[in-house]
């Protein structure tokens, strides 16, 4: 049971408290999995960025620790089996090229790095990435990284390409134009919402062009160009369909932002402000604003913005009508 302390606290703050206090007694041995994002998220009813959010802090706090095809772990298991030798008590020259490595690099691949720049990132935003953090929550040298990645720049476009190859559009597409739009703009859509770092660098404009995100550009171009418009046709409606998804997500971000750096659920951000709110309504100068039921449904007005989007882009995709 939480305390009164306990219950002030953000909830991903609540999160760690708990799994903190449990390995703590002891009910969590070293070596032992914790609740992965999923269960926390069922358990506890978060959003997955707080229970992201919620794992991150307890590695930063060397309490637990990510272990490949096992999951997050309490710190502390037993040591590895030691290093075989040979003859003599030698220990066995490495094979020529593999150079000096610590007992718990072998294990090391680009997916895991990967992996692990994605949560991150989840949790802190790409602001919050570094290579440093990385190799520390796979306890590993900085220098390791640079092994399977050549630099952050390439790791943050490898982390796009795996968030899009998670999410790959069907190939070949739907049939008709107007279901495959929809299918690419809520699959994006999904996108931005899980990882709200994305948007930033996915835009047409975006700080990445990774071999993925130009698949999905291509995936729709492929879709507009079938109903007989030119390529540069098709671009000027990807642009226009693009935007209205990229900017959607960012209308969103704030609410996000603020779990990330606090903790809090979209639903905590509005409670946490009611006072707020509450004095400005009473000074009755904007009473429209005022008047509303509660805060606005993102995801129901994206659906909605899309079907309209799509409705006006009709006659252009279908070449009822010039792009000018």
């Amino acid at each position: 049971m939480s305390t009164a302390g306990e219950r002030e606290l953000p909830p991903y703050a609540r999160v760690v408290a708990d799994i903190r206090a449990r390995i703590a007694a002891g009910e969590l041995r070293p070596g032992d999995r914790v609740p992965s994002t999923r269960e926390i998220i069922r358990e506890r009813g978060v959003a997955m960025a707080t229970a992201t959010k919620a794992l991150a802090a307890l590695r930063q706090e060397g309490l637990v620790e990510a272990v490949r095809g096992v999951g997050t772990v309490v710190r502390g298991a037993p040591a590895p089996a030691p290093e075989p030798r040979g003859q003599g008590g030698q220990r066995p020259r490495p094979a020529e090229g593999e150079g000096r490595r610590s007992a718990s690099e072998p294990a090391l691949t680009r997916e895991a790095i990967v992996g692990v720049a994605i949560t991150i990132a989840d949790a802190a935003g790409i602001e919050g990435l570094s290579m440093r953090k990385v190799a520390t929550q796979l306890g590993v040298s900085t220098m390791a990284l640079y092994r399977h990645v050549a630099s952050k720049d390439a790791l943050v476009t490898a982390m796009i390409d795996q968030v899009y190859t998670e999410h790959a559009l069907p190939d070949p597409p739907p049939g008709d134009w107007r279901p495959a739009l929809e299918l690419a703009l809520r699959t994006e859509w999904g996108i931005y919402r899980r990882h709200p770092w994305v948007v930033r660098l996915t835009m047409l404009a975006g700080a990445v062009q990774s071999p993925r995100l130009l698949e999905n550009a291509e995936w729709m171009m492929r879709v507009i160009t079938a109903q007989g418009r030119s390529p540069d046709e098709a671009m000027k409606i990807l642009i226009f369909v693009s935007a209205y998804t990229a900017g959607m997500a960012l209308q969103a971000t704030p609410a996000v932002v603020e779990e990330h750096e606090f903790g809090m659920d979209t639903e905590d951000w509005w409670r946490s402000r009611g006072p707020e709110f509450l004095r400005i309504a009473e000074q009755g100068r904007y009473p429209l604003t005022f008047s509303v039921s509660g805060p606005p449904d993102v995801p129901e007005i994206f659906d909605l913005g899309m079907k309209l989007l799509l409705d006006g882009l009709a006659p252009l995709i279908q070449g009822q009508t010039g792009p000018g």
